[in-house]
């Protein structure tokens, strides 16, 4: 097996004070909003709070964000996840690459800060705006991943399978994330999605009787 095309942070290109000027506003309206929601809720939340929260206007806010669904649901993993994808081996059997890069994504997005990761998901289930923007952002998600698999497996990014393939991958990680708030947080997040990734690569287990 080819070592792994990894890149450290060094090797990275860094970013101009432009760029992290964007990024520290987009956490400050993010830190906002779920210390809002926190003391007073989803519903009364609203965007001028936010935005004196956060110590921006409100016009900043929807430059950033156009809903407030989207401050909740949307973060940088997206782009990191891809660039995970890019630097496994490229013989890697692709379920391996797939796992290993979901194994990463648990442990930045919900091991390193578990109480976002709870709210996230408990609004998910608690909020129909929320989940049904989250639903709309599946499709974004979905067209990420089938760019990728078309890289690494030379087929057609708009083929029937490559699509199938990666929207099969989202919806089940999202029907993950809901089952997990849905009941109470009690489970290992990352223990779920290895059984969600054991049933998207082997299909229905057996039941046992």
């Amino acid at each position: 097996m080819t070592a792994a095309r990894t890149t450290s942070p060094a090797d990275r290109p860094q970013l101009g004070l432009r760029e992290r000027k964007k990024i520290k506003t987009r956490e400050a309206i993010r830190s906002a909003t779920y210390a809002l929601i926190k003391e007073q809720g989803y519903d009364a939340t609203t965007i001028e709070q936010i935005a004196d929260r956060a110590e921006v206007s409100p016009s900043t806010v929807f430059r950033y964000f156009p809903a407030k669904e989207d401050i909740v649901l949307t973060d940088e993993s997206d782009p990191v996840l891809l660039e995970e994808l890019r630097a496994r081996p490229v013989d890697e059997p692709w379920p391996d690459t797939i796992r290993h890069v979901m194994r990463q994504a648990v442990r930045t997005g919900v091991e390193q800060d578990p109480e976002v990761a709870r709210l996230r998901t408990r609004l998910m289930v608690q909020v129909p705006a929320v989940r049904s923007r989250m639903m709309e952002s599946m499709s974004v998600t979905g067209r990420m991943l089938c760019t990728a698999i078309a890289e690494r497996t030379g087929r057609d990014p708009d083929s029937l399978e490559v699509r199938v393939y990666a929207m099969s991958l989202v919806g089940g990680l999202m029907e993950t994330s809901l089952y997990w708030a849905e009941n109470g947080h009690r489970d290992d997040f990352a223990a779920l999605v290895d059984r969600t990734l054991d049933i998207l690569q082997h299909g229905l287990p057996r039941e046992n009787r």
